[in-house]
């Protein structure tokens, strides 16, 4: 931690660029992340102290930050209006508030080009890194289902396309063939079964992203990344306040999110797990989590959007397995790994999922209905 004129002219240059009031007294690291640089500073703005958020856009990962930028800035405005207009207390607790630069856009460069952001930062919270309670999974699921429904009636064609194709499941089983024929890390007899299992898998597994692509799925907005740490939880109410993480906030169908909010919640253990005998859907945590969900989706939910809830989550432990596997044929380009056969374990304990969850499809099925 810097404090007075400890903090460094760089740090003070790119604080100075956004329209922030009073005096800096201190600046500090945040979190662990590994992707932005992140910053908390304090300021004294007339005896009170306010404290805000700077990161630096990792532009290697977001090739347009200031996209990026108008995306979060699109989000964020929206959904402060729909809290004001029904006189909901502490807003800024409840949505992410950007402070823009003295220029008025909601970014800044520093001296080297690169990308910076300021957030108000949320107090009296807290976040979750593992799911096992069901009333965690229920104000889970309630906090989801109301960020969609906030957004409900935002058009989707309203923000970039920030990660091309991302949920485009035909994509996806392309480039796993390519990653077959080319068998770049001579990995391909290794994973025969799991291949199999891939391509048998396949008309069942496109039929979201085809329906999207028809139009038979609304163009929504969906954040690509609805797990337990991305949701503050207030810490009097224990109820789950605020999305946050919206870098990859785009458009899509809202079934992407559920999906990945069912997949990363209801699974019994780590992403990586080699026992897999640990690996399976916990129906009581589905339940609890569709029960909050639909308290507060169910307002704008289609028939067609609610019959595929279930689905949705399947679909998405499968994406991730096509996407596991294929980083598995090509080598471990794209995910980090910290053995061999780690992008192969993480492969498996989609697959398990997906064959916990087709062993209970009746039940999960009833949970929603």
């Amino acid at each position: 931690m810097q404090t007075g004129q400890d903090i460094p002219q760089q740090v003070r240059d790119i604080i100075g660029r956004f329209a922030l009031y009073g005096d800096l007294v201190e600046c500090k690291g945040f979190g662990n992340g590994h992707i932005n640089t992140t910053l908390v500073s304090t300021f004294n703005q007339a005896g009170v102290r306010i404290r805000y958020t700077h990161q630096r856009i990792n532009k290697g990962i977001f090739l347009h930050p200031d996209q990026v930028m108008e995306n979060i800035s699109l989000v964020t405005n929206h959904i402060r209006r729909k809290l004001e207009e029904c006189h909901v207390p502490l807003a800024s607790n409840r949505v992410l508030t950007v402070v823009p630069a003295k220029d008025g856009l909601p970014y800044a460069l520093d001296s080297e080009g690169e990308y910076w952001r300021t957030y108000l930062f949320v107090d009296h919270v807290y976040t979750y890194e593992k799911l096992d309670d069901p009333s965690v999974a229920l104000h889970l699921g309630r906090a989801i289902g109301r960020f969609q429904t906030q957004l409900s009636d935002l058009d989707g064609s309203l923000l970039h396309e920030t990660i091309s194709r991302f949920h485009d499941m035909r994509w996806r089983y392309d480039q796993l063939r390519d990653a077959v024929s080319r068998d770049l890390a001579g990995r391909k007899a290794s994973c025969s079964d799991e291949l199999s299992f891939l391509f048998a898998n396949e008309e069942r597994g496109v039929v979201i992203s085809d329906l999207y692509r028809q139009g038979k799925l609304r163009n929504g907005i969906t954040h690509n990344d609805t797990k337990l740490n991305n949701v503050l939880f207030d810490e009097t109410t224990r109820e789950g306040t605020c999305v946050i993480d919206l870098d990859t906030v785009m458009p899509g169908t809202i079934l992407f999110d559920t999906g990945d909010m069912i997949r990363t919640a209801t699974i019994t253990g780590e992403e990586d797990e080699r026992d897999l005998s640990r690996i399976s859907c916990d129906v009581t945590l589905f339940r609890s989590l569709m029960e909050g969900y639909l308290a507060e989706a169910s307002s704008f939910l289609t028939e067609l959007e609610r019959s595929l809830l279930a689905e949705s989550g399947r679909t998405t432990a499968l994406i991730m397995a096509i996407r596991f596997l294929t980083d598995y044929l090509n080598g471990d380009i794209y995910y980090k790994v910290s053995r061999p056969e780690h992008n192969l374990d993480r492969m498996r304990t989609q697959r398990k999922l997906i064959e916990s969850m087709d062993n209970q499809w009746d039940v999960l099925e009833a949970a929603i209905r």
